[in-house]
């Protein structure tokens, strides 16, 4: 089976910032301040590294019991701050998607730094749930590849996954990391929030400004697993 890991932000979809309502919103439940998450580069962090990073900006004290209580209401607000953006899904992403249902011997699996609640309000909002049977999230304030590594035991759970037929669809260099991690080709796509220069200085598999067209990403797969 090949499995196809996908990052959310910036490769499946933007919000155009909506998160930051929801974000900014639950700062001002939980701990009781104002916070610009403008003011952070955090294409490619958790959404934990990011709390994590708010609170000591704020010169909170980060603990385990606030981070949960402050994620969790984040997640909980984002859905009413969706729709307060026009955010829309990326080039070519829903019609490779779509084609991919056609192939059973291809799985798809969200590998975010999301939450799996922030990651359900999203692409529910943006109608793309129903392309992912489930995925690996962030669950405390471990790195992309602690995540990585979860995603590839839950493809397992799903069926034989081929060592080298593993791929990572991904917009940073947090994504090419992850990849490495586990052995995986990362394709790049320069849709988020970094230029096609600075991911290919990770040296990631393969590197686009956008997701190619359906027919041509299937022959990328199908080509990745005869690459040496």
């Amino acid at each position: 089976m090949t499995v196809l890991f996908w990052d959310i932000d910036g490769t499946l979809l933007t919000t155009a910032k909506a998160g930051v309502f929801a974000w900014e919103d639950a700062v001002r439940e939980v701990v009781g301040g104002e916070f610009e998450l403008a003011k952070m580069r955090i294409a490619g962090m958790t959404d934990y590294q990011i709390a994590v990073k708010t609170f000591e900006m704020l010169g909170v004290e980060v603990n385990d019991d606030t981070l949960r209580r402050f994620v969790n209401r984040y997640g909980e607000l984002l859905p009413t701050s969706l729709p307060r953006k026009q955010g829309r899904v990326m080039p070519n992403v829903r019609e490779i998607l779509e084609h991919l249902q056609q192939r059973p011997d291809v799985q798809s699996f969200l590998l975010t730094g999301n939450t799996r609640a922030g990651a359900t309000a999203k692409l529910t909002h943006y109608n793309l749930m129903h392309f992912f049977p489930d995925g690996a999230f962030a669950e405390d304030t471990g790195d992309r590849a602690s995540i990585a590594r979860r995603a590839v035991e839950l493809a397992r759970q799903y069926g034989p996954v081929a060592d080298d037929r593993l791929f990572v669809i991904g917009d940073t260099p947090h994504d090419v990391a992850c990849a490495t991690a586990i052995n995986a080709r990362t394709i790049a796509v320069a849709t988020g929030g970094y230029a096609i220069e600075e991911l290919k200085a990770c040296d990631p598999w393969r590197v686009f400004s956008e997701l190619p067209e359906p027919d041509a990403f299937m022959n990328l797969i199908d080509a990745g697993g005869r690459v040496a």
